[in-house]
C-alpha cells in the first residue's frame, strides 16, 4: 500500500465530526484566514486535537491567500496577493472528484494538513484545491482567493466547499457521523446529503416526499457567527440556476432557502437538528433574526497555548503545571506572586514596543498605559469613537497614553477603508500629545504581539453586532484588561472594576440599533479619565489585582477547550 494510501486508511478506521469552513487559520504563514471566523475555526481545531476528538475539517485552500496589506503614508489601503506553497506545508492526496459548475465537470484535489497535539491527538484538515491541469483557467482559479471577486466567485467557491467537500470525504472513505457548518459558507452541503439519501415512499413519486430531510437534520449542526446583513450568504435564483443547476427541484430548494433567493443561512437552518450563536447574547439576536428556530449559544473561547505569550507560559508552567489542557486551572492565578505577573507583562510589553518602532520608526514607552485597537476596520466597529471629542481626548491623554491600532478593511468596504485613513489622520494630529501607531497587515503573529503587549484591550462595536468576539478572550490569558461596549462574550465576561470596565449603557437590546455614539463616546472618556488612568498610575496593587482575576475568572471560563466539550455533549452526540 502507498504510504499516504495507507495514511488514509488509518485516519479512516473511525467515524468522524465533519468540521466545514471556508477559512481556517491552521498557523501565521498559511494565509487562509481573514479574521475572527478563521483564527476560531483554528482554535476549535487545535483544542480537538488536544482533546482526541474524532473530527476532520474541510476548507478550501486560497492559495492567493485573502490579500497583504499595505498602507501608504495617509493610511490608504493596498491590497496584493499573499501567495503561499500548500506542498510546503502539506501533502497532496491522489484522489480527485467533480463538482458541477456552468454545465461543466470541475476537478477539485485535496491537501492534507494533520494538526497534531502533544497529547497524541490527530485532527486531519483537507484543503480544496480547484488549481487542476484538466480545468480552464477560470474553473482554476476559483480556490485562489478567500472572499474574492463577485456574487458567482463566491457561489462557485461554496459549491467547491460544500459539494465538493461531502464527495471528497466520501471519495476517500471517511464515515461522517455529524456535518458542522462553522457559518452559512458550507450550507450546500445539505444539498449534496439531500441526494445521497433520496429515497421513494411507498412507490409514488412526488418529489417533495423523496427527500429525506429528517435523516439530513440528524446529520447536520449549524454555528451562525453574525447579525450582520453582509454575512449571511444570499444567491439570486437565476444566478443559481446558470451556475449549479437544479440538483434537487427549484421547490424543494425554495422551501427549505427561500422563495426570492436562496439564503445559505436559512438552508443549513432549515436542515440541522441543532443550531447555535456563539454567545448567550447573539442567541437572543439570532431568535430575533429567524423566529422559529431553536437556537442555543455556545459562547467561543479560544485555544490557551496558542494564545498566551512566551513569558506568561513560564510562569503558569512554574505555578499552575498542567493549564495549557486544562485552563480549569486558571482559577488558581493567585498562587502567582503579584511581582511575577508585572514582570511578564512588562517584557510582552517591551517586545510590543519593540516592533513598533522597528515597523512604524514610532518609539513607544513601555511606562505609558498603552491602549490597543485591532480588529476588521468596518463601520460597525466604530474604530474612531475614541476620537470623538479630540480635545477632550488630548486633555485626558497627554503623556499619560498611547495608542496602537491594526486591521485591514474588506477590500469592497470602502468605508473602511476611510475609517483607516481617518484613524492615520488623528494620529497626526495627535503625533506631539499623544503617540499613536498603525500596524499593516493584521494577522496571527502580530494579533498576539497586541493582545499580550497592551495594558488595555479597547471594542466599541455598536450593539449588539459583535456576535462573540474573541480577542478579547486572548487579552485576558496574558492579563491585559477589557475595556469595551457590553456586547458579545463581554456581556458575561465583564464584571465591572473587577475583570475590566463597560463602556455605555446595559446591553437590553435584541435588534440592531442606530448610532449610540454620543451616549459611548462620553462614558469612555469619564472612564479613561477618571477612574483607568488615575489606577494604573496610583495603585499598581490594585491593577495587578485586576490582571488576576481577568485570567482567574475570564481565560478560565472563555477558553476553546470548554468550548468543544460543550459542542460534544450539546451538539454532537445527540
Amino acid at each position: 500500500m502507498e504510504p499516504i494510501c495507507s495514511e488514509i486508511f488509518k485516519l479512516t478506521k473511525e467515524p468522524r465530526i465533519a468540521y466545514f469552513s471556508m477559512e481556517i487559520g491552521i498557523q501565521n504563514n498559511i494565509p487562509t484566514y481573514s479574521g475572527g471566523l478563521g483564527v476560531l475555526a483554528g482554535d476549535t481545531i487545535r483544542s480537538g486535537a488536544d482533546l482526541k476528538l474524532p473530527m476532520i475539517a474541510v476548507t478550501l485552500v486560497s492559495k492567493k491567500g485573502y490579500f497583504r496589506q499595505e498602507l501608504d503614508k495617509k493610511g490608504g489601503q493596498i491590497e496584493l496577493p499573499d501567495y503561499w506553497d500548500p506542498s510546503q506545508y502539506m501533502t497532496l492526496l491522489p484522489t480527485k472528484i467533480f463538482v458541477q459548475i456552468e454545465g461543466r465537470d470541475v476537478a477539485v484535489k485535496a491537501w492534507l494538513n494533520k494538526v497534531i497535539s502533544l497529547t497524541g491527538g490527530i485532527i486531519p484538515v483537507l484543503f480544496l484545491d480547484t488549481d487542476v491541469e484538466e480545468n480552464t483557467y477560470e474553473d482554476r482559479e476559483i480556490t485562489s482567493y478567500l472572499y474574492g471577486g463577485d456574487l458567482a466567485y463566491r457561489l462557485k467557491q461554496e459549491i467547491v466547499l460544500g459539494i465538493g467537500g461531502v464527495r471528497m470525504l466520501h471519495e476517500l472513505g471517511f464515515e461522517i457521523k455529524k456535518y458542522h457548518m462553522n457559518e452559512g459558507h458550507s450550507s450546500l452541503l445539505t444539498i449534496e446529503l439531500l441526494n445521497i439519501y433520496k429515497r421513494p415512499i411507498e412507490d409514488v413519486w412526488d418529489e417533495k416526499l423523496v427527500w429525506d430531510k429528517e435523516r439530513i437534520k440528524d446529520l447536520c449542526v449549524f454555528t451562525t457567527h453574525t447579525p450582520i446583513e453582509a454575512g449571511h450568504d444570499k444567491f439570486p435564483y437565476d444566478l443559481i440556476k446558470s451556475i449549479m443547476g437544479e440538483l434537487i427541484p427549484f421547490d424543494v430548494l425554495k422551501e427549505l432557502g427561500g422563495s426570492e433567493y436562496l439564503n445559505m443561512t436559512l438552508l443549513g437552518l432549515n436542515l440541522s437538528e441543532y443550531i447555535n450563536g456563539v454567545a448567550k447574547k447573539h442567541m437572543e439576536v439570532s431568535r430575533n433574526m429567524f423566529p422559529g428556530y431553536e437556537i442555543a449559544a455556545i459562547t467561543n473561547g479560544v485555544h490557551s497555548y496558542t494564545w498566551t505569550c512566551d513569558s506568561f507560559k513560564r510562569i503558569y508552567d512554574k505555578y499552575l503545571p498542567g493549564w495549557a489542557n486544562e485552563p480549569e486551572l486558571f482559577v488558581r492565578v493567585g498562587r502567582i506572586p503579584d511581582e511575577e505577573i508585572w514582570n511578564a507583562h512588562m517584557e510582552a510589553k517591551r517586545k510590543l514596543c519593540d516592533y513598533i518602532k522597528d515597523e512604524t520608526g514610532v518609539r513607544f514607552n513601555p511606562e505609558i498605559l498603552t491602549i490597543g485597537f485591532a480588529r476588521r476596520a468596518t463601520a460597525y466597529k466604530r474604530l474612531d469613537l475614541l476620537f470623538s471629542n479630540i480635545e477632550r481626548l488630548e486633555r485626558i491623554g497627554t503623556g499619560k497614553l498611547q495608542i496602537v491600532y491594526a486591521g485591514k478593511a474588506h477590500p469592497k468596504d470602502l468605508q473602511g477603508k476611510k475609517l483607516i485613513e481617518l484613524i492615520f489622520s488623528f494620529k497626526e494630529i495627535l503625533k506631539d500629545k499623544i503617540k499613536m501607531a498603525y500596524l499593516k497587515n493584521y494577522d496571527m503573529e502580530i494579533a498576539l504581539k497586541l493582545v499580550s503587549g497592551v495594558d488595555i484591550w479597547l471594542n466599541t462595536p455598536l450593539r449588539p453586532r459583535e456576535a462573540s468576539g474573541t480577542s478579547g478572550m486572548k487579552a485576558a490569558h496574558n492579563g491585559v484588561l477589557n475595556f469595551s461596549v457590553l456586547d458579545g462574550w463581554w456581556i458575561e465576561g465583564h464584571i465591572e472594576g473587577f475583570t475590566g470596565w463597560s463602556i455605555g449603557p446595559p446591553p437590553t437590546e435584541t435588534k440592531l440599533i442606530e448610532n449610540m455614539d454620543t451616549r459611548d463616546a462620553d462614558d469612555l472618556y469619564n472612564k479613561l479619565e477618571y477612574i483607568i488612568i488615575p489606577l494604573f498610575y496610583n495603585d499598581r496593587f490594585a491593577w495587578i489585582r485586576m490582571m488576576q482575576n481577568a485570567i482567574g475568572k475570564n481565560a478560565y471560563y472563555f477558553n476553546s477547550h470548554r468550548m468543544m466539550r460543550r459542542y460534544v455533549t450539546e451538539a454532537y452526540i445527540r
